[in-house]
């Protein structure tokens, strides 16, 4: 909705779309959260964890097909059909990419010669995916030109690098009273995250020696958990964290910098880049 109004558009146009794509996320995450056994998200219980797995899956599954049904309702908020069905498409090559980013997300758990290009690309389609969807959809519900659209696409794509490696970082060194996770967490599920692969790229000798023979058992002991974040503390990832998320939201603000923009518009995204670069939670 954002996007429809920086390109001059009405909110309302985009709502249909705008609906979709929460419709979607919220899919992702309880899947998510059924694959990553995670019984609380934000303080609060997930959705398996209160009515079973099967239960859970079939909600996610309904959100998803009530997704395809809603953003088929743009043209009722006056967007143009052959534009109503460019979204359509676009929203279902982004859940399809979601959905691999998670499978290769799930993958990796298992592997150890995980690469930072290899974790970059799966974040591109885990999390970069659909926020460039949605603001690829909401600058075409506004009817925005071709150069515009592409370039808020791009930001889109910025922006989901920049949570995903913020959300990383909190998922080992967050606050577990903020975030509603326990701290480590992500070391715990085997996760590689970007903190490991840098660690997994840069360490060497007994530290590297450390996180293969962690990385390679099935559960991990709390002692695991803590020799890996010795690691990390080692090689710097918690710089490098920062350092990458810092570069993301710089790329974000670079991709607008091009074309013209209300001077709001500027502003909240600038505002955006800055909360997502910062957050706690």
């Amino acid at each position: 909705m954002f996007a429809c109004e920086a390109v001059g558009g009405v909110s309302e146009q985009a709502l249909a779309a705008a609906v979709a794509i929460d419709l979607i996320h919220n899919f992702s995450l309880i899947h998510d959260d059924i694959q990553d056994g995670d019984r609380e998200r934000r303080h609060r219980p997930t959705l398996w964890a209160i009515w079973g797995t099967p239960r859970a899956l079939q909600a996610g599954n309904v959100m998803r097909t009530l997704a395809d049904l809603s953003i088929q309702q743009l043209p009722r908020y006056k967007v143009a059909p052959e534009i109503a069905a460019m979204c359509s498409k676009l929203l279902t090559d982004a859940y399809l990419a979601t959905v691999e980013g998670q499978y290769l997300d799930l993958a990796y758990e298992g592997q150890t010669d995980i690469s930072t290009s290899n974790y970059l690309d799966m974040i591109s389609r885990k999390t970069g995916a659909l926020i460039r969807c949605s603001m690829q959809i909401g600058a075409l519900t506004g009817n925005g030109d071709a150069r515009t659209v592409q370039a808020l696409a791009k930001c889109g794509q910025s922006l989901g690098a920049l949570f995903q490696i913020r959300d990383d970082y909190l998922g080992i060194w967050g606050d577990q009273a903020t975030t509603g996770k326990s701290a480590g967490n992500d070391i715990r599920r085997r996760k590689k995250s970007f903190p490991v692969v840098f660690a997994l790229e840069r360490a060497n000798g007994r530290a590297l020696e450390e996180l293969f023979r962690i990385y390679g058992q099935e559960e991990l002991e709390e002692d695991d958990v803590q020799r890996v974040l010795a690691v990390l503390d080692e090689v710097g990832a918690q710089a490098n964290a920062q350092r990458l998320t810092e570069a993301a939201a710089a790329e974000a603000l670079a991709a607008l910098a091009p074309v013209s923009l209300p001077e709001w518009a500027r502003a909240e995204a600038e505002e955006l880049v800055e909360f997502l670069s910062r957050r706690e939670f």
